[in-house]
């Protein structure tokens, strides 16, 4: 055997599930520079990579093929030690109308992945959820007790009566959401989430295999698909502005959420594969920082020097949708030894150039039509 052979032979290889998207490819830069040996699985969907292959970090194997096709996931699980579990279709509103999709590729493809490991453990299994399975965040009423489920009527959301109250129509103040608060599934998406983060875990147990859910937050960064309108909010703000289009916002932007740099989240993965303690946790990544949508939409137009391009407040809602949601980054900070590094307002420019240096289509205005035409915008 060769020397590199030898010094292979005691690095770990994982496996990155959707390894090849945006999160992944960064999950892989961090893990290899880690030392890891990394195996990407990936179908390359046009509605994410635009029938182009991404680059991929240097040393990251690609296996191409679907997480739905069980001999693709063998051969790609083959010989490794751990799993990062990405690969999922991304979208609140779209999941409301693709539905067989959503179910299909994020709730078969994690059992079809898990039947595999069961023929073939690994070590350990971090799996991506979202801030989405907990629909509205945490809210405290004025008589300080808190409130896990809270919804919006169907009336009050057509008559522009965003924020959430209690049965007194006082407003319920917005604190940040930790991993404790119950679930409220608001969307398919967030369904499909719940259940690949719950039977990773439920699996990992009965297994004896440590696994971890990581609950994320809204991810940016250079390297998201800014041609695709079902991705993150600052990449579809970055679109329109590119294009010389104002932003768009539902409801009237004063809804509140946190933004976390793609570096954070790679880190955070990572850190979930090295940490015992985290092992059949749920776990929040976020940054700490809470923002408006409209601040995030004004912060961006002046970094890409388009002011005059203020925010379209459409004062309409879409189906599923929630009004605040941040979190709580405690038990990260606890059992990870996670500490973002990455502040919106200090990453902005980093983003922006990749921005200027990148060919995509403006597609907000179609999605919105798509939403339109079945009735999930009121």
């Amino acid at each position: 055997m060769i020397l590199t052979d030898w010094k292979t032979a005691f690095m770990p290889t994982t496996l990155i599930t959707g390894g090849a998207g945006f999160i992944g490819r960064y999950v892989a830069e961090e893990l290899l520079a880690a030392g890891h040996n990394v195996r990407i699985l990936d179908s390359l969907i046009d509605q994410v990579h635009g029938g182009h292959e991404p680059a991929l970090p240097e040393g990251a194997v690609l296996v191409r093929g679907d997480i739905c096709d069980k001999d693709a996931v063998a051969e790609a699980l083959e010989g490794c030690d751990g799993v990062v579990h990405l690969a999922a279709e991304v979208g609140v509103g779209q999941s409301m109308y693709e539905i067989a999709r959503y179910v299909g590729t994020n709730d078969l493809g994690t059992a079809v992945l898990l039947e595999a490991i069961a023929q073939h453990p690994v070590k350990r299994i971090v799996v991506a959820s979202s801030m989405s399975v907990y629909g509205e965040g945490l809210y405290r009423a004025a008589d300080g007790s808190l409130r896990e489920k809270v919804r919006r009527s169907p009336a009050a959301i057509r008559a522009a009566d965003w924020q959430p109250k209690d049965a007194q129509g006082t407003p319920l103040e917005p604190i940040a959401t930790t991993e404790d608060k119950r679930v409220d599934l608001a969307s398919i998406y967030a369904l499909t989430k719940y259940q690949q983060e719950q039977a990773v875990l439920i699996f990992g147990e009965a297994y004896d295999i440590p696994a971890v859910a990581l609950r994320l937050w809204n991810v940016y960064g250079a390297g998201q698909a800014l041609s695709n309108p079902y991705t993150g909010v600052l990449a579809n703000f970055a679109s329109r502005i590119a294009n010389d289009q104002r932003p768009t916002i539902f409801e009237d932007g004063e809804q509140k959420r946190d933004f976390v740099h793609v570096r954070d989240v790679a880190a955070a993965f990572r850190l979930a594969m090295e940490s015992d303690r985290a092992a059949g946790s749920v776990i929040n990544i976020g940054s700490g920082h809470v923002y408006t949508v409209t601040q995030v939409a004004t912060l961006l137009t002046e970094a890409m020097g388009r002011p005059d391009l203020t925010p379209e407040i459409l004062n309409k809602a879409r189906t599923g949708d929630i009004r605040n949601n941040f979190p709580d980054i405690s038990r990260a900070r606890d059992l990870l030894g996670y500490a973002p590094q990455h502040r919106l307002e200090d990453s902005l420019g980093p983003f922006v150039a990749w921005v200027a240096g990148q060919a995509h289509t403006d597609k907000g205005d179609e999605m919105r039509r798509q939403l339109e035409a079945r009735g999930l915008v009121s």
